[in-house]
């Protein structure tokens, strides 16, 4: 096996003290599923992926020498260097959301339990086990296995990636393994959140005609919300449906004063035909006459169910494709020109709760799908 910098010795050696930890040891070539409850048995909640980093990193140099392996942070990347015509790039994050008492993972027949089974350690055993297991795919592979997506963006381990090692994302064509009950959603949705603040005079409560309510004056806010029009958009034969949503409401100061400001959060889900200025200049429009305040933007992912490679895929996988609602980081890789899918085990509705599972048959579907695809 070849390795690139970074840091990419083995765990247990070397000056960094992340890697004194004892390592659980990852099976890549057994049944997905029991990698699976292996990976969901290995704590990761953001910002804590280093031991499960370590694992992947140590199974890979042991299990897929036919591998050049990189360490980044707390991400891990992998891929041949065949000379194939194409590229494929498959990613998938470590992290989960924090641990709900959900672990150690259970089975309960065809369901595998546990905290990040759906979101998305089934996605990252297919990936691992694909990694380890096709050492001689038709097109060159990358693996990417990556840190911190369930937090702020800015933290976002394919953000330090494409800094620092941008070669390594290079491709014709990316995969996401997200939950989506295996089947092809392509694209995402972008997503706008704003603040829109209303403003009155104080007054005590049993005197409120010296105040001006900053609440009540938010009414025409919720009216135009109450009575927007959300579009429908067919792009590549998938209906991206927008959403402009308030999502939070804050205002008061006391029980017994008449408030002085009040904020109204909206939430715009909106379709990838707008880019990240278009879909600003919307919602100013809808609010026009208020004060508002941008507080976080991402641009959506075009399908590109047109490429090549990704028609190809879709082929592959024998489903009709439909639109991703929500936003993932098909996007980081669409702004970079390649086109991106989002493709693995998982119900997207189960991730982040309690309950959360996965159907290990969507595990084996989705292993079969990509191990033809690639061979």
């Amino acid at each position: 096996m070849r390795r690139a910098g970074g840091r990419g010795s083995r765990p247990g050696h070397g000056s960094d003290r992340r890697y004194r930890r004892p390592v659980t040891r990852l099976d890549l070539l057994a049944d997905p599923v029991d990698l699976c409850a292996a990976l969901v048995d290995t704590p990761s909640v953001s910002g804590d992926e280093a031991g499960l980093a370590d694992a992947v990193q140590a199974a890979l140099g042991e299990q897929a020498p036919h591998l050049e392996v990189l360490r980044s942070g707390d991400a891990v990347l992998a891929r041949t260097r065949l000379g194939r015509e194409h590229r494929v790039l498959l990613a998938g994050h470590l992290d989960t959301v924090p641990i709900a008492d959900n672990l150690p993972s259970r089975r309960e027949g065809h369901l595998l339990h546990g905290c990040g089974t759906s979101d998305m350690k089934a996605g990252v055993a297919t990936i691992a086990h694909l990694a380890a297991a096709v050492a001689q795919p038709r097109h060159d592979v990358t693996f990417v296995f990556y840190d911190c997506e369930e937090v702020e963006a800015e933290r976002n381990g394919l953000g330090r990636i494409e800094r620092d090692h941008r070669d390594w994302l290079v491709a014709d064509l990316a995969i996401l393994g997200e939950p989506t009950n295996a089947g092809v959603e392509a694209g995402c949705q972008g997503t706008l959140r704003a603040e829109i603040t209303t403003r009155g005079h104080r007054a005590h409560s049993a005197r409120s005609w010296l105040g001006d309510n900053a609440i009540h004056a938010a009414t025409p806010v919720l009216q135009r919300l109450a009575a927007y029009t959300a579009r429908d958009v067919d792009i590549d034969g998938c209906v991206y449906r927008e959403g402009l949503q308030a999502v939070r409401i804050a205002g008061g100061v006391a029980g017994n004063v008449v408030p002085d400001e009040c904020v109204v959060t909206v939430n715009f889900r909106f379709a990838p035909d707008r880019d990240a200025a278009a879909a600003e200049r919307h919602v100013r429009e809808v609010f026009d006459g208020f004060d508002l305040a941008l507080t976080d933007l991402s641009p959506g992912a075009l399908p590109g169910l047109t490429a090549p490679a990704a028609a190809e895929f879709v082929a592959a996988t024998g489903a009709a494709p439909s639109a991703k609602y929500g936003w993932t980081d098909v996007s980081r890789f669409a702004a970079l020109g390649i086109p991106a899918l989002n493709y693995g085990p998982g119900d997207p509705n189960l991730a982040h709760t309690r309950e959360e599972h996965v159907d290990t048959r969507q595990i084996t579907e989705a292993v079969d799908v990509l191990r033809r695809f690639l061979s």
